[in-house]
């Protein structure tokens, strides 16, 4: 799929090259910092030093109060708390600190995943009824809740108070709960409205310390949990995100946790730097893993056992586990792509609906995603179980899947999510008209430049222009994520060095010279484009980020293609 370049270049040079003197940095830094809304020393300060003292109050936070006071007095009258959680790796996360921390405070308490196969996302009224049979005075939620009316009308006709912490988009109406911790609900005017679950999770957890009048620190000992559960999310990486997954990889980089070390130890990265990258594509995986296939509360385990060949036992599971669910994805996607190749016309159809019997539900997100960046279309893939099918949706930049499924909630038993991500349930026999009302939204929303997936490039630059000051200012701009890409640049008329050649799994290996400077070039997953590349002539323009590679002890530069012509 050929991407179109996007070059940012439409800043006032004047106004580039002042901030450059001000910060004394690189023209191209500063074009990068103002291309995302730095444009202060102040503001600058705060995204290269912002510390965990600059995050908001959590008392800012509707029924903050109201939802401590309950929680202190629950841990007073020795009540039964539970915590109730997602089986996504922000779900885990948040359930395993708020669990180790309400434990620390001498809590009476457990936790409780709903099984994906059987349950679902979110509460169900299986998990209310055995909170009930457990004796459960008070449910907290995390990472979900924030929809279920029915389900906490139930728990509360059970004499169970239910405080809901959530960062997922509420419906209309509110679910009657003893207290709502959720920055996007209309009601509150917290100033930062993208925290991951656990993110929420963690402003009641600081809130909690600060009302028992305890040390910051105590809540500070989560926050490489909270870096690894927003990371995997992949919420905006700016504001309060970006401070907790800064903190969090340095914690998380010197980790004693017994299940982190051995998760980090089966897949070799132990002793290796952690970035935002390593949470997603490694770790991630492995700790969702367990709740795609079954039952999550292992991961839970595993992040808060104190038994280290406990924890390496698990992390093993989880490794088996993940190499299972991999294989599984293989033949989904597979399938996928055959509805699409043979039965569906794309210059027809802007908003795919894939459905079939007795996909495993827990995969149906990632191979949808992978859908999504093959064909470039919003993609919903349902599995379908009897005449109930379950479904995971995920978007492209510029359509809100989360709105588009609400002007189809009357074929829907229920849904929920993001702009960019949701989950929904619906009869079978509703399938085909939601496909083509659905169809119908996309197409009404869609433009021909939407549908053309964009790479946007900070600049042009020259390679004399990199060099180790530029990668350590660079490293400092870290952690990457949606809204703090890692900056891609683009240089004209580089000269190819030597032969290319494709290495690994399709990967595109060559080197390029640009003001007698050679570099090596890497490409992942794009041996296709070997074709563009004529050995010895100087008219390649490629997009590229800049990286620091080591092998065998030695650090060089090394710039990783993004697309080539």
């Amino acid at each position: 799929m050929n991407l179109k370049w996007m070059i940012l270049d439409d800043l006032d040079t004047d106004i580039v090259d002042n901030f450059s003197q001000l910060l004394n940095v690189p023209k191209i830094v500063s074009r990068i910092l103002l291309n995302r809304g730095i444009d202060t020393m102040e503001k600058a300060k705060l995204f290269f030093r912002g510390k965990l003292d600059n995050l908001y109050d959590p008392f800012l936070l509707p029924d903050m109060e109201k939802a401590v006071d309950r929680i202190i007095k629950a841990i007073q009258c020795n009540e039964k708390i539970l915590i109730y959680g997602d089986y996504d790796v922000d779900g885990i996360t948040a359930v395993s600190m708020l669990y180790m921390l309400l434990k620390q405070l001498g809590a009476n308490v457990n936790f409780y995943i709903p099984n994906r196969i059987k349950e679902g996302y979110g509460i169900s009224s299986l998990g209310i009824e055995e909170a009930a049979k457990q004796g459960i005075n008070l449910i907290i939620t995390v990472d979900c809740g924030i929809t279920a009316i029915q389900e906490l009308e139930y728990a509360r006709q059970l004499n169970m108070d239910v405080i809901v912490s959530d960062h997922h988009e509420p419906g209309i109406a509110l679910p009657q709960a003893y207290a709502i911790l959720n920055p996007k609900c209309s009601n509150s005017n917290y100033p930062f409205q993208e925290l991951a679950g656990v993110g929420v999770a963690y402003k009641l957890a600081q809130a909690l310390i600060r009302a028992l009048k305890l040390a910051d620190e105590l809540s500070e000992n989560f926050v490489d949990l909270v870096a690894i559960g927003s990371a995997a999310d992949i919420v905006p990486m700016i504001d309060e995100n970006r401070i907790l997954v800064k903190e969090g990889l340095k914690k998380l980089n010197k980790t004693d946790r017994h299940g982190l070390k051995a998760l980090l130890k089966v897949t070799g990265m132990l002793n290796k730097p952690l970035g935002t990258g390593q949470v997603v594509f490694i770790l991630a995986p492995r700790i969702n893993a367990v709740g795609r296939m079954g039952n999550a509360e292992t991961a839970v385990e595993l992040l808060t056992t104190q038994d280290q060949s406990r924890a390496l036992e698990i992390a093993n599971i989880l490794e088996t586990e993940n190499r299972q669910r991999k294989n599984i994805d293989e033949e989904t996607f597979r399938m996928a792509q055959q509805l699409v190749d043979d039965h569906i016309d794309l210059s027809q159809t802007y908003g795919l609906v894939l459905d079939q019997e007795r996909w495993h539900p827990g995969v149906i997100g990632i191979v949808a995603s992978r859908v999504v960046e093959k064909y470039y279309r919003p993609t919903i893939m349902i599995s379908i179980d009897e005449n109930v099918g379950k479904g995971s949706a995920r978007s492209i930049a510029g359509f809100d899947i989360y709105k588009a499924l609400k002007q189809c909630d009357d074929l829907l038993l229920g849904f929920g999510g993001h702009k960019y991500a949701a989950g929904l349930t619906i009869e079978k026999s509703n399938i085909d008209e939601f496909r083509q009302r659905f169809n119908e939204i996309a197409s009404q929303q869609l433009t021909e430049d939407l549908l053309c997936p964009k790479l946007r490039i900070e600049g042009e630059i020259r390679f004399a222009e990199i060099d180790q000051r530029m990668m350590n200012i660079l490293k400092f701009m870290a952690p990457f994520g949606p809204q703090n890409m890692r900056p891609v640049f683009l240089s004209q008329k580089l000269q190819v060095v030597g032969t290319p050649s494709i290495v690994g799994n399709n990967h595109l290996k060559f080197k390029v010279r640009q003001d007698g400077i050679v570099l090596d070039a890497i490409g992942f997953n794009l041996g296709n484009l070997i074709y563009r590349i004529e050995p010895g002539a100087s008219n390649l323009d490629m997009t590229y980020v800049i990286e620091e590679n080591s092998y065998l002890g030695r650090k060089a530069l090394q710039l990783r293609v993004k697309d080539l012509r």
